[in-house]
């Protein structure tokens, strides 16, 4: 098993009511994706390990954003933020804190759908593709600039998770 992680420490506040802790599985690594993701232009694709190893830093302080379908992403509504990530072995696992309070028909949303439904999306820039013209994408280098929550047979990956708690 291999472990690479980072973190942002925000100090402890007990039961602050804005922060809700959540943990989930934003993508594999070095695993083709189920489907294309958007902008792909029909293509899966397979974010290399290495890439993912050098753009953790970028994950730390993005938003996670949602789409009230629960179906895509929606960058202008950004209802939390990452302040971990973590790889371990293929799964890059995120932690932060969605903004219960200021969203509380939101996070009443995630806790109808329960642990099972719902799942994870990357957003990238700057993505260098090793082949265009290859069948499976091969990103070998990415920047992340957020996250969505979604249910997970609408993700790319299907084995992305979400879940309220620590």
């Amino acid at each position: 098993m291999q472990l690479e992680a980072m973190a942002v420490k925000l100090p402890a506040v007990e039961g602050h009511p804005n922060r809700v802790a959540f943990e989930g599985v934003l993508t594999l690594v070095n695993v083709a994706s189920d489907k294309s993701p958007s902008g792909a232009r029909g293509h899966r694709v397979l974010l290399t390990r290495e890439a993912a190893e050098k753009a953790l830093p970028s994950l730390l302080g993005m938003a996670v954003d949602y789409r009230p379908g629960w179906d895509g992403h929606d960058a202008r509504c950004k209802i939390g933020l990452l302040t971990e990530a973590v790889l371990n072995g293929k799964r890059l696992v995120v932690r932060g804190y969605l903004y219960g309070r200021d969203f509380p028909d939101v996070a009443q949303a995630i806790e109808a759908h329960g642990p099972q439904a719902l799942g994870m999306s990357y957003e990238i820039a700057d993505a260098h593709v090793e082949n265009m013209r290859a069948e499976i994408w091969k990103l070998t280098q990415v920047t992340f600039t957020g996250a969505a929550i979604l249910l997970r047979d609408k993700a790319a990956y299907r084995e992305t998770s979400f879940r309220m708690g620590n």
